[in-house]
């Protein structure tokens, strides 16, 4: 009998969780699932007589490894940043651990010690970073197994609302963490782009942005995503002339994010004082001038070169932060007072359909000639349950979890999936989810 043992029982984990209970019965695997509520880690499990709920708080490390010990895979779904707690148990516990989160640099240099305890950490097994590394790879290894070489690639990916219930001016509802997309691009961007190097701070990175078209799902937007420069190395991509990874969004989006941007208000920072007695309108009012002959409105537009008529001011007068409502208690930073604004109109509505999409772009030599070709996905969530997301970020590590517990992983060490041996049967066990890419060539242009 096998037990995996999952942390975090979130809505990206739904699909993961059902599917690894269910072929679980199958081959008497024991899934437990753990959650801060008993209830929730009980409803992740329905009727599975294989499933154990058990509870878990952040910063319990005696419960921690309790529950790593008994495990044969620990899947580790929390916020990135514990992820190298749980590997540290892992090996203490001589334990395999899977998530979906990037490689951090403490994650990576647990590497060697993995390796001589005969370990395998897959990390970045889910849609972005996952799914986008091992569609990229295949493609790669199939151009160069042509005779190409490769001189540019740009890889983009978005979550974002299906166009049937996309019906607010901001075409963005949340599909996952809306703490993430309210700090999303803090880091900046940083690229290579017709062999130089291109640097993009946080205060510019929603100026910066490039458009394009993806199958016939209309126009997005792109905004640089982190540091593209570590995929030269990951993807053995040398002496590339250009490497771009981007998100998604709808057109309109970054120009209206670039204002809170530049108000100040996405800040995690610091702590606003006595937010108990702050509206919603005098919280956007705090970061505005001093202007008490002008209407919070006006100031508003009049600081941020905004037209009070325009389709861009009827973005935010929609969200309402000109209300006179008080901001719920508990939000202390300003990124936290937004953030529960936004979870109020951009939540999923009890009918609504996700959307995930993809597209990579390769620019490359054959035969003295230069082509381009795109390789596009976009997957629609099935229900409330199986969204786009759930389905694009959990399906990839359960499918790599069922292959490592049948023995056909033998790889060890700190690893994500980019070599042929785990992206091809996870992309084919991907296909049965609706996941699958449309290559297109079209012409090359500089």
């Amino acid at each position: 009998m096998k037990n995996i043992v999952i942390f975090g029982a979130g809505l990206s984990a739904s699909t993961m969780i059902r599917y690894l209970l269910e072929v679980g019965k199958k081959e008497n695997w024991v899934v437990t699932i753990t959650s801060r509520s008993i209830e929730k880690a009980k409803e992740k499990i329905g009727n599975y007589s294989n499933g154990i709920p058990e509870t878990y708080e952040l910063g319990d490390d005696k419960k921690l490894e309790e529950l790593v010990a008994k495990a044969d895979v620990v899947v580790s779904m929390l916020p990135a940043k514990y992820h190298p707690v749980v590997a540290r148990a892992c090996l203490k516990h001589n334990k395999h651990l899977f998530t979906t989160s990037y490689v951090s640099p403490e994650m990576r240099a647990l590497d060697a010690e993995a390796k001589a305890k005969g370990l395998l950490f897959l990390n970045e097994c889910g849609v972005d970073p996952g799914i986008d590394h091992m569609s990229a790879m295949k493609k790669i290894n199939e151009i160069r197994a042509k005779g190409g070489t490769i001189i540019g690639f740009m890889s983009n990916t978005g979550g974002l609302i299906a166009p049937e219930y996309d019906n607010n001016p901001w075409n963005y509802k949340f599909t996952w963490n809306p703490r993430n997309v309210v700090l999303a691009g803090q880091a900046g961007g940083r690229f290579l782009w017709r062999g130089e190097y291109k640097y993009i701070p946080y205060h510019k990175l929603f100026e910066r942005i490039e458009e394009t078209e993806v199958l016939n799902y209309g126009k997005f937007e792109i905004y640089a995503n982190r540091d593209s420069l570590n995929y030269i190395s990951v993807y053995g991509l040398e002496g590339i002339q250009t490497i771009f990874r981007g998100t998604f969004r709808r057109p309109g989006y970054c120009e209206a994010w670039n204002k809170f941007v530049q108000l100040g208000v996405t800040d995690d920072s610091y702590e606003i004082e006595n937010p108990e007695k702050l509206t919603y309108r005098s919280f956007i009012n705090a970061f505005l001038p001093y202007r008490p002959s002008l209407s919070v409105e006006d100031n508003f537009c009049q600081y941020l070169n905004i037209n009070r008529e325009s389709g861009l001011f009827k973005k935010f007068e929609w969200l309402g932060i000109f209300e006179d409502r008080p901001i719920p208690s508990g939000c202390k930073t300003p990124a936290q007072v937004l953030q529960a604004l936004l979870e109020e109109k951009w939540k999923l509505g009890p009918n609504d359909l996700d959307m995930i999409v993809m597209q990579h772009t390769f620019d490359y030599k054959l035969n003295g000639q230069l082509r381009r070709e795109l390789s596009s996905m976009v997957v629609i969530g099935r229900n409330t349950t199986d969204t786009a997301m759930a389905i694009t970020v959990g399906m990839p590590l359960a499918i790599a979890i069922e292959m490592f517990l049948k023995g056909k992983i033998q790889a060890t060490g700190v690893k994500i999936p980019v070599t042929p041996d785990l992206y091809e049967p996870i992309l084919a066990g991907m296909k049965d989810w609706g996941v699958e890419f449309i290559d297109e060539e079209v012409p090359y242009r500089d």
